[in-house]
């Protein structure tokens, strides 16, 4: 027994009490749903911007000052020297992590261990105080000896560009060790495998096969960790070395401008801290081609898509 009406059949009419407009079937009206909570949150939040905008307006702050001892000359050569120290010790980390990342991945006891101690001491202790056990080293240690090698006052030795250099690179180590021994785990081991079945060293299969591709693990960390490094150097300060916190601080003891040098500090750290995350944006859309069906837009192909759709819909309106 059959049905009579079959819904399958394109050549079946409709029922009887269905009514079909002669211009087809009407479209649909779709209501947009009302945020009302987004709406209020968003005028909390401007109000509250308002308020802090209009106190600093408000207080007793010379932002005259602010301008003419942006560009001071010490201001700028202490700028200068954030950066310098900031890259070397990331340098100095970056290297020294992935040796670390390696050692702690081999089957050595010896060598995992000792890699494992240092990442548990200096990831424990804070680089501050480690800054200062730098600095204070000639307290135990008067002069560094090296036998036939290298012998001198340990004071010569660990300047302030010094200690600032290793408290912070051998601090950022720690934390990259990890990262790159996290990128080194992702890379699947099958590859590993197969490149010691071609015959390929150990060596030649990390350089050629694994940190290649684990580089798409390490590269955004490793780009918030120098922003982070950027703002951390201004803990040398109390290593005595000359970076921007301390130049910008010297200008204000002796002007009685305290707050005005620290705002223009952090304005530097922030067009630093910007300019740096740009560089990171685009490093990780270099990475992420070939993981990736589509690269995400630029910041520049977001304003351009944006100003298209605005003008588009202004031309339908």
């Amino acid at each position: 027994m059959t049905d009579k009406f079959d819904k399958s059949s394109p050549d079946t009419p409709p029922p009887a009490d269905t009514v079909v407009p002669a211009g087809g079937p009407e479209a649909i009206k779709a209501i947009p749903v009302p945020h009302y909570g987004r709406w209020a949150s968003g005028i909390i939040v401007i109000a509250l911007l308002a308020a802090l905008v209009y106190a600093f307006s408000q207080g007793n702050i010379q932002w005259s000052t602010v301008g003419d001892q942006l560009f001071v000359s010490s201001v700028v050569q202490g700028a200068g020297r954030t950066l310098l120290i900031s890259v070397l010790a990331m340098i100095v980390g970056v290297v020294l992590g992935i040796l670390l990342a390696v050692m702690r991945l081999s089957k050595n006891p010896v060598t995992s261990s000792v890699a494992w101690l240092y990442i548990w001491f200096f990831r424990g202790t804070p680089v501050y105080v480690q800054l200062l056990l730098w600095f204070n080293l000639a307290l135990i240690f008067p002069v560094l000896n090296l036998g036939p090698i290298y012998k001198d006052e340990m004071t010569d030795v660990m300047t302030p560009f010094m200690c600032a250099l290793l408290g912070l690179g051998l601090n950022e180590a720690a934390y990259m060790a990890e990262i790159c021994r996290a990128g080194l785990l992702a890379v699947d081991e099958g590859q590993t495998e197969a490149s010691h079945a071609l015959g390929m060293s150990h060596t030649k299969t990390l350089r050629r096969i694994v940190i290649p591709q684990a580089m798409r693990v390490i590269v955004p960390p490793t780009g918030n960790e120098f922003i982070n490094m950027l703002k951390t150097s201004s803990l040398v300060y109390a290593v005595t070395y000359n970076e921007l916190l301390r130049s910008t601080s010297a200008i204000g003891s002796t002007s009685y401008a305290v707050m005005e040098m620290l705002f223009v500090a952090s304005i530097w750290y922030l067009v630093m801290t910007s300019v740096f995350s740009v560089f990171q944006y685009y490093l990780e859309r270099y990475y992420a081609r070939g993981s990736l069906r589509s690269l995400p837009a630029t910041p520049w192909q977001k304003i351009k898509a944006n100003m298209l759709s605005f003008g588009s819909e202004r031309g339908k309106g």
